[in-house]
Formats: C-alpha cells, structure tokens, sequence
C-alpha cells in the first residue's frame, strides 16, 4: 500500500504538471502545486455476501470505494456520473473546503443531489490539511457502500512527527444491509419506529469468518516481525459506533480527524460514524494470526443492534497457513469507561491557539423525541414508543430538509426555503441526564422547522453539546461541515460551568466529537470559513430523523472571505 501510494503520487505529480489547473478561483490561494485529477461513476455492482446476491451502488463497481490520493495544499477535481436510478452526491468528510462551499456535499444543504444520467464536478483545495479523511454519499442511506478513503500526505521532504512506519494500511469499519438501504430508510421513516441493525459488520468490505458463508471473506494484512505499521482507521458505518482492537497488540494513536496528536497508547479504540484515527502497531509477538476485531459500542438502552463482531486477520509472514487466529478481546457493548479512557488521553501534538475571548455561545441538546401519533393507519405509522412516531432534535428543533438547498436559497436570497432563528440555547433548562421528559409521547415532543444560525465572519464560536435522557441518553457523533474545532471539554450529567475543567492548552482538534452518554461536549472555533455549513448527527439513521441543523457563515472583507460564485454545473432541484 505504502510503495504504491508514493507511485501514484510521483506520477500524479509529473501529470498535474504537464496540465496545471487551480482548483480554486482565487488566484491569491496557497496552492501546493498540483492538482489530482478523478472521475467517479456512481454505478450498481452485483455482489454476494451472507449466502446472498444483490446489487449494491458503488464508485466504479469498487467496494470500498477508490482511495483519493493528494498532497497538502494540492487541488482536488472529481466528476461524479451517476450511473443509477438514485439521487447522489459526494461528501467530502473533514475537508474544510476553504471558500468552496458549493463542493461540500450534503444534498439540500450545499446542492441538489446529481439526478440519474447527470454529472457535477467537484474542485476543493486541501488548504493546510493533510491526514486521514474519507468521502462518502450524502444523499440517503446510500453511503452505507458508497463509501472510499481520502488520503492526504504532507509536503514533499516532511516527515511525520513520528517514525516512519514500514508500511501503512487502510481499515474501513463499515455495514452490510441484505435490504436496499435506500428503501430500508423510507420503510423506517414510514414506520415511525426504529431501524433494524445491520446484517453484519465489514472490516473493508469484508464480514469476516463469524457470518454465514464467510470463512473466506475475510480481510487481511500481511505483517513481518518487529516492522511497524500504521493503519488509518475510517469509520465509514451507517448507524453504529465501533469498538477495534488487535489481539495481543498495542496500538499508539498519533492522528485523528486528520490531526496530529501526542502518541497514545491503548489496547482498543472506539471510532463513531465518521470518525478517524491513524495508529502505530508493531508486529512484536510469536509468529501467527491475530484477530483484528470490530465490535459494536452501544449506550443507548433497548435498542436492538448487530453484536457478532467483524474479523480481520494480522497475519505474521511465517504462520503456517491453517493456523487459528489468536481471538482479539473486544470491550463490552456499552463499555462508556473504555471510551472515555481515551478521549482523556486525546492531545493535540502541540501547544494550539485556542481562541479565548468567546464572542458567541450556544448551548445545543441533542437527543431524540417521540412524536404523537397523526396517521390514520398507527399500526403502520406509529410504530415509535407508546405508539408515537421518532423523532431526533437539536434544542428540540427537528432539522427538516427544503426543496432546494440552503446555500443556493441563502445565496440567490431566495425566501421561504430557511429560517435565521435556530435558539442559541433550548427554550427550557432542565435536568437534561435524569430529569428529561419521558412521558411518550405526551411530553416528548419535537417542533418542526429548516433552522438555521447566523455567525458573523471572525467569530469566535464555543458550543456545549448536552446529551437528554429523552428516550434514552446516549453517545452521539456530531459532525460539522467546513470546519474542524478544539475539544476542550467533556463529561459526565449536566453542564455546569463552574465545575467543567476546560483545556486550553493543547486540546485535540476534531471534525466528529462524540457527545458522551449522559454528558457534554465543549468545542472551539474560529468562524472565518463563508457558507453555509451543517452540523448533525453522523448516525444516520438519527439524521433522517431531524438530528441536526445549519450554521450561516456571513462573507468577511475582500476576495479571501467572501464565498465564490456558483459553479456553472451546479445541480438543479
């Protein structure tokens, strides 16, 4: 993987020479002097997995999709074709997409999806990132397979702030549906109730020897003693967080969402929806195969979720071929102490300039709802708790999608598709852990609307994110688009700010930070990125739901803060 990533970026580079085109309008723009060039056809392939054959959407009927290689600060061009009777579009996770909003991806958000038999291209610089990052489909349940990895390296002659490892390896934690996904969505919103779990997890693509007729669908990496690896770690699931470990192995995280960070060393790492982490293993027991495991993290109560974990194998050169893998010790589903073990040993590499003179605070719950029932048909409808209808909510507001996205309304000032009015803090405090209402659906009620907040440029935003007991508490990956943001805080119950310990120092700097179970979140940032950008849920199934909203990000002074103009290709609803 290693030599052939280096092949690629030495031929990429003599091509992007030979055709130089800036991704980005701005002529003043950093540019890393290249420019990668990729064409994706969104098309079905015919696979067979778990005793069954069916066609799943794919990039170029490649599953896991095409890796994307780049250097930081080089230009990204990918035009999409969509090749299948779905509505699609491509997200591009944990890029900032510096002044290129319209690129983003989330279909209603930043564009109309790219309808059956159309294409859009997609330009984004990689404007002082490099790391781990992958894209994914961001229209329905269809990033359940459409799904690849982003890989960012640093500038030609420097190093890693680490070893260098002797080869690296991609490892993306996915889901299986038997169902169509994109039915399976409509049948749970239809329902009212709750999505049945995944068919089986995948380790790229793979289930594993645990699944029925997979004793050969198994993933593996071949290994040499006392060599170090680095694997990048994705999280590209629909609805599930993920415990991974390897069996009898230490693994020291030293990125996340594409971020150095201070070497970590643990036996098991969780990664929500979303969610990446780069981590160093060394090859340094007896010859054999060890169990690289993928198991569920559930801290939701009574929901019902796929438990028979995901096999890979790391595979020792030298192990004789019939060899039983070591099995790889996986926490408990609800393991939370695990998962907060390492948060707390999260650090940024160095000391950061986190921003200290706060100009805006919200305070957002997140959680779910129940609904009342308004269906003539409630056996079919309200299939939710006390039969009412699920719901999910930010400030108790259920994000609703417009029938054009946010940014084009936002841009053209088209009127009626949004609201400016998204509250800074929920309309009514309460004891949100242990006090929430739980009456559903008389007192679980969320409101409807397309919300959004309005941030002036050069604002130095904090949010709290609070977990609500309101159904259940439970973990929730939240993800904001166009920007990464400094963790500085995080806990158990209520917020409180007299007695939150906040890091301000060297806090690690994340895209998807996982609200705790029963707690609180605490970010940082700086708003000097224009658009239009969602933050929401990144479990899916909590996003069809309502589980999100948008914040507007007004234009600045002069060319380098103001959004560009539209591109020409630009999808129509």
């Amino acid at each position: 993987m290693a030599n052939l990533a280096t092949l690629f970026l030495l031929f990429s580079s003599l091509l992007s020479s030979l055709y130089a085109v800036h991704a980005m309008p701005h002529k003043h723009w950093p540019s890393g002097g290249s420019t990668r060039f990729y064409d994706f056809k969104v098309q079905t392939l015919r696979v067979t997995k778990l005793c069954n054959t069916k066609e799943i959407v794919t990039v170029n009927k490649i599953f896991p999709g095409p890796v994307v290689y780049a250097q930081e600060d080089d230009g990204i061009i990918v035009t999409v074709t969509n090749e299948t009777p779905y509505n699609v579009t491509i997200h591009w996770h944990g890029v900032r997409q510096k002044l290129s909003c319209w690129f983003d991806g989330p279909s209603y958000i930043t564009q109309c999806p790219i309808q059956a038999g159309q294409s859009f291209t997609y330009e984004f610089t990689m404007v002082k990132q490099k790391g781990t990052f992958f894209w994914h489909a961001h229209v329905s349940w269809l990033r359940a397979t459409v799904y690849g990895a982003l890989i960012v390296y640093p500038r030609t002659g420097v190093p890693h702030p680490f070893k260098h490892p002797y080869e690296e390896h991609i490892v993306i934690l996915g889901e299986y549906w038997l169902k169509d996904v994109v039915q399976l969505e409509k049948q749970v919103l239809a329902s009212g109730g709750g999505s049945q779990p995944a068919d089986a997890f995948t380790i790229n693509g793979h289930p594993g020897p645990n699944y029925n007729c997979s004793s050969n669908d198994v993933y593996k990496i071949d290994v040499a003693p006392r060599k170090t690896y680095m694997l990048r770690l994705i999280n590209a699931g629909l609805n599930m967080e993920n415990f991974f470990t390897i069996a009898n192995h230490k693994m020291t995280i030293v990125e996340v969402d594409a971020e150095y960070t201070k070497p970590f060393t643990t036996d098991r790492v969780m990664l929500g929806p979303g969610q990446t982490i780069n981590i160093l293993v060394t090859a340094d027991q007896p010859i054999g195969i060890y169990s690289m495991a993928m198991g569920p993290y559930m801290s939701a109560k009574n929901v019902s979720f796929q438990n028979i974990p995901s096999i890979a194998h790391f595979n020792y050169l030298g192990a004789a071929a019939n060899s039983i893998s070591l099995p790889a010790k996986l926490p408990t589903f609800n393991d939370s102490l695990s998962v907060k073990t390492v948060m707390d040993g999260l650090r940024s590499l160095n000391q950061v300039n986190v921003p200290k003179e706060i100009d805006m605070t919200l305070f957002v719950t997140v959680g779910l709802n129940v609904n009342k029932c308004k269906s003539k048909t409630p056996q079919q409808n309200c299939q939710g708790p006390n039969k009412g209808t699920f719901a999910a909510s930010m400030n108790n507001f259920t994000f609703v999608k417009p029938p054009i996205s946010v940014l084009e309304a936002y841009y053209k000032n088209i009127e009626g598709q949004f609201t400016e009015d998204f509250p800074g803090a929920p309309l009514q405090f309460y004891d949100f852990v242990n006090g929430a209402p739980n009456n559903a659906p008389n007192d679980t009620q969320a409101l409807n609307g397309t919300k959004t907040k309005v941030i002036e440029y050069g604002t130095n935003v904090q949010i709290i994110f609070q977990d609500t007991g309101t159904v259940s508490t439970e973990n929730h990956p939240i993800h904001l688009h166009g920007y990464s943001f400094y963790v500085i805080g995080f806990g158990t119950g209520n917020f409180n700010l007299r007695t939150a310990n906040f890091n301000l120092v060297d806090p690690p700097y994340m895209n998807t930070i996982g609200v705790p179970v029963g707690g609180w979140a605490a970010i940082r940032f700086v708003a000097d990125n224009p658009g239009v950008w969602f933050m929401h849920c990144h479990i899916d199934v909590h996003q069809s739901w309502g589980l999100g909203t948008v914040l507007i990000v007004k234009n600045g002074v002069g060319e380098l803060e103001t959004l560009p103009h539209p591109p020409a290709d630009l999808p129509q609803c």
